[in-house]
């Protein structure tokens, strides 16, 4: 009877030793997406990593919770992780929108150090949420796309213009458009039914949506570069023993380098799709990047005074000012 009862034991043992944890992490973007695709690796990786104890499930397209819905999900707790748009949370914290700030970045370098700048207060800003970020990766570019020819700011007047953040939705206002919410999902069913009839996205949302069908113009005004962050329930980080701890920011950390490098290599293969799809690809619109910076800087300024001395020091980073 000892014996079994050992043998019983010991198997129970064996059993808890390799039980594993299961997430379920939602995202808002398609499975043929960059930033998706970067998800599965680290997942997997992490997977691995973590010798099997953390099992994360990736939830693309907003089949489990809806784009706007996902950081809620992660901070209430309904799910361990997630990946939203952080421009998409700007109404509540000011950080969040820093990278929608139209012409403050607008280059992978100039990117990359807004978000170096800017970390320390976005870490703070999720902390007090009861996140923890993860990682961030940029989409590319943001430039217009339009179903008829734009030649200057005055042909978008009157016009319905897709709204994603609070920054789109001011920048449609600006420029005498109206904004329209939409999210990417839904894009192209709404250039179907002419609900929208121009709009801010990158090169990749350009192919991977197949907006081709829809938008016949590019113009590369080069906006901004909105990032992505991949962020986890603090609670449900506590809960995971040391090495799986580590092992999940060691791989964050190599999914972040990744995504960085992976967004930029598609950007380019991006345009040259959009060409080759039959759009009229523009990459200069230098006269629409001189109206627009003028958009630009008058935004900047808004978003340091809502920010407040906050937003000044990340903006003072960011162009090298102590």
């Amino acid at each position: 009877m000892k014996k079994m009862m050992f043998g019983l034991c010991a198997a129970a043992a064996a059993c808890l030793a390799h039980a594993e944890t299961r997430w379920d992490l939602p995202s808002g973007y398609a499975v043929n997406t960059f930033q998706v695709q970067n998800l599965q690796q680290f997942v997997q990786d992490v997977g691995k990593a973590s010798g099997g104890k953390l099992k994360i499930t990736v939830h693309p397209n907003a089949s489990l919770f809806k784009a706007n819905e996902i950081k809620r999900t992660v901070q209430s707790g309904q799910v361990a992780i997630g990946e939203f748009i952080l421009s998409g949370a700007a109404n509540e914290a000011a950080v969040y929108g820093v990278d929608s700030i139209p012409f403050l970045a607008t280059s992978y370098a100039d990117s990359k150090r807004l978000d170096q700048s800017s970390r320390p207060l976005l870490v703070k800003t999720l902390g007090a949420q009861g996140m923890k970020l993860l990682y961030t990766v940029p989409w590319p570019a943001q430039s217009l796309y339009s179903v008829k020819p734009v030649t200057a700011l005055k042909d978008l007047k009157g016009t319905k213009m897709r709204a994603y953040n609070p920054a789109t939705s001011a920048i449609a206002n600006l420029i005498g458009a109206q904004p329209v919410t939409i999210q990417l999902a839904e894009l192209s069913a709404a250039l179907a039914t002419g609900t929208v009839d121009n709009f801010l996205t990158s090169s990749a949302s350009g192919v991977d949506s197949k907006l081709y069908e829809s938008v016949k113009y590019f113009y590369g005004v080069a906006a901004w570069l909105p990032r992505n962050a991949v962020v986890v329930n603090q609670k449900a980080f506590d809960s995971l023993d040391k090495a799986t701890q580590d092992a999940v920011l060691a791989q964050a950390a190599i999914a972040e380098q990744r995504g960085w490098a992976l967004s930029e290599q598609k950007d380019q293969e991006y345009l040259k799709e959009l060409a080759a799809k039959g759009m009229q690809v523009d990459v200069s619109a230098e006269n629409l990047k001189k109206e627009l910076k003028t958009v630009g800087e008058r935004m900047t300024a808004d978003w340091i005074k809502t920010a407040g001395d906050d937003g000044k020091a990340v903006i003072d980073a960011y162009n090298g000012k102590k």
